[in-house]
């Protein structure tokens, strides 16, 4: 692996081209994504060392950091290909030609295009050959992508470089101490840990051991130790101890003694070990290893491990973050529902729209909470990704594995297209807002608007398996609706993408494929029940979003004009009509009920104190329509901006 290595001509078989336009992909399809996304990067490392050349540093300089990473990858190419495609790294990447470029800030440019050095210490760790780098720390820490954390005892604060040795997988790491006149180090072998529950109800032995199951922790050690081989908890070669501590570490420079707390309960969400202490080995001032863990499952296909990365610097979509360590009992919850949501997501039937191969997600990093209390949401109130970051998606967990489910299919569905957006030329985009997204509160530009149509296509596959797989009355209706409604939202879309006259023909061919799927799946049964909802919420979504955002005019032949006083607004509609209410008590409750006059009497009822009020107006327009589908209460759905009085000036 070179950055300087002539790259072939990347050419898609049209028929790989065609599964992905229809929304999904095999794994042939999905390899040469990835195949794509490595050249690029390589190809985006290249700028960036060309333009490290003059960079003052006091770390090892990027040329030598490199050579580095190619002498690993030699040795064992896979781990390290792994490492090159992480999420963070293409992060990091972005990240750096941002910087750059002036649009992007951060720590010292020294320290950040030093990360490259930690790439290179933690890439010589895992195919176990011999380094000497100097590296950033900050706080006497250094992040080691794909690996964890190694924190100094006694270290001085703020940035400043260190040095760090490799051999056989094994990582001394010295900097300052706190003084600034002598060096503190740390030997330890990296490590990262399996998150495991045990699927198939095993729980944790009475004695209070880790629970049954559990996949193995994954160390480093070189091209002749295959990660994820060893067995019970982690067998470290050389005399190194499970918690990654050396022999002879527990005299650290800053005087703690090395140990390895017992977690609470017998509990561990790093990978216990039989006696049912934890490895997260570290000394009594904090200092030690911070090991990346890892959401663990097993599939049809075989075990899966995804990390869930709480550590690296790059694992957001925008800026470095410090790390943000789960705690013990968040991390439980979060393999909880990852290996429910993954039994969801492993059925057969082939790689169509909304099936997902688990093990090709490359990291989940979580986002807005590091304890399990309060309760988490059944939803997902956040989730996002970057085209970056290809198979990384930061989400908010939530308690349901059925969101957590849709959620990853649905960001997975954005890596894709942005993936081959890197590869083609899909649209002639203006990046003008002013398009309607049945799914944001917003306008959208043409790019946003194929993002959103690839992605929920993906969503409508995945309710659509569901409603196949049930043959519960009450599931069924709610997966009906969701496959409905997205259905019906995407095909609105496509149209337009279509009419837009900013494809080109690489990107209509795409959404073309799109669109014969989407018209394929309207001609499938769903309950009648759940189609009526989904039809009333595409119509209540669209008929607000007009209230809000578009400006009355007086000529429906005209461009939209945008209201200067439109702001966000919840879509509390959506997710409510999902279910039928028991007791319907709302206008809204009654209009997913079926009962129009009721929902129209209460509105009307509404309106009397709030006559201008978006929400409310929007459910009055819907339920007379609905009551009497006549030319007039069309032409309202279709332009209901028209009854909503303007902002003055």
């Amino acid at each position: 692996m070179t950055s300087e290595q002539s790259q072939a001509h990347l050419r898609m078989p049209a028929g790989l081209f065609a599964e992905l336009a229809a929304g999904g992909g095999s794994t042939q399809a999905l390899a040469f994504l990835e195949r794509g996304e490595r050249t690029r990067r390589l190809l985006l490392l290249r700028t960036l060392l060309d333009r490290f050349a003059t960079l003052p540093t006091p770390l090892t300089p990027p040329g030598r950091a490199w050579q580095v990473v190619k002498e690993a990858a030699a040795r064992a190419p896979e781990p390290v290909d792994r490492l090159l495609l992480a999420p963070a790294t293409g992060g990091w990447l972005a990240h750096m030609l941002r910087r750059l470029h002036g649009t992007a800030t951060g720590p010292d440019l020294w320290a950040e295009a030093g990360h490259l050095c930690a790439l290179a210490v933690s890439a010589s760790l895992l195919a176990g050959t011999t380094a000497e780098l100097r590296v950033p720390l900050t706080d006497g820490c250094l992040a080691l992508p794909g690996l964890g954390l190694a924190r100094l005892p006694a270290a001085r604060p703020g940035l400043t470089p260190g040095h760090a040795r490799t051999h056989a997988g094994t990582l001394t790491l010295t900097g300052p101490d706190t003084t600034g006149t002598t060096r503190t180090s740390l030997t330890l072998r990296p490590t990262t840990i399996g998150l495991t529950t045990g699927r198939a109800g095993s729980e944790s032995s009475a004695a209070g051991g880790a629970p049954a199951g559990r996949l193995p922790t994954r160390c480093g050690g070189g091209a002749d130790a295959e990660a994820g081989s060893v067995g019970e908890g982690c067998a470290c070669p050389d005399g190194v101890g499970a918690n990654g501590l050396a022999p002879g570490d527990d005299d650290l420079a800053s005087g703690g003694a090395a140990s390895r707390g017992a977690c609470p309960d017998g509990a561990c969400p790093h990978g216990a070990h039989p006696d049912g202490t934890c490895p997260d080995g570290k000394a009594s001032d904090g200092a030690g290893w911070l090991p990346l863990r890892t959401l663990t499952a097993r599939t049809c296909a075989g075990p899966v491990a995804v990390p869930l990365d709480d550590l690296d610097p790059y694992r957001d979509l925008d800026d470095p973050l410090p790390p943000a360590r789960l705690e013990d009992a968040e991390a439980w919850a979060w393999q909880r529902v990852f290996e429910e949501a993954v039994a969801l997501l492993d059925v057969p039937g082939g790689p169509g729209p909304g099936r997902i191969e688990p093990a090709l997600i490359r990291a989940v990093v979580p986002y807005g909470r590091t304890a399990a209390t309060p309760p988490a949401p059944p939803t997902v109130p956040v989730s996002a990704s970057s085209g970056d970051s290809y198979g990384g998606m930061v989400i908010s967990r939530p308690s349901s594995p059925l969101a957590l489910a849709e959620t990853l299919v649905h960001e997975f569905q954005h890596s894709k297209l942005a993936a081959l957006l890197h590869l083609f030329p899909l649209l002639d985009d203006d990046r003008e807002e002013r398009y309607y997204a049945p799914w944001r509160a917003d306008p959208r530009h043409l790019t946003g608007l194929l993002h959103g149509a690839y992605a929920f296509t993906g969503v409508a596959g995945f309710w659509r398996d569901r409603l196949a797989a049930t043959g519960d009355e009450a599931e069924a209706e709610t997966a009906g609706y969701h496959f409905a409604l997205r259905r019906l939202q995407c095909r609105l879309v496509v149209r337009t993408l279509l009419t837009s006259g900013r494809l080109t023909p690489q990107g209509r061919a795409l959404v073309a494929g799109l669109a014969a799927t989407l018209d394929g799946w309207l001609r499938e049964p769903v309950p009648p029940a759940a189609l009526a909802r989904a039809r009333t919420a595409a119509r209540l979504h669209r008929t607000e979003w007009r209230l809000r955002n578009v400006a009355a005019s007086s000529s429906s032949h005209s461009p939209l004009r945008f209201r200067p006083d439109r702001a966000f607004w919840p879509d509390r509609r959506t997710h409510a009509f999902a279910d039928v209410p028991a007791a319907p008590r709302t206008p809204d409750e009654h209009l997913a009920a079926g009962d129009a006059a009721a929902a129209l009497a209460g509105y009307t009822e509404q309106l009397a104190d709030r006559p201008t009020d978006p929400h409310t107006l929007a459910g009055w327009i819907v339920a007379h329509a609905t009551l009497e589908p006549t030319r007039a209460t069309r032409r309202l759905l279709t332009r209901p901006e028209q009854l909503q009085p303007q902002p003055s000036g």
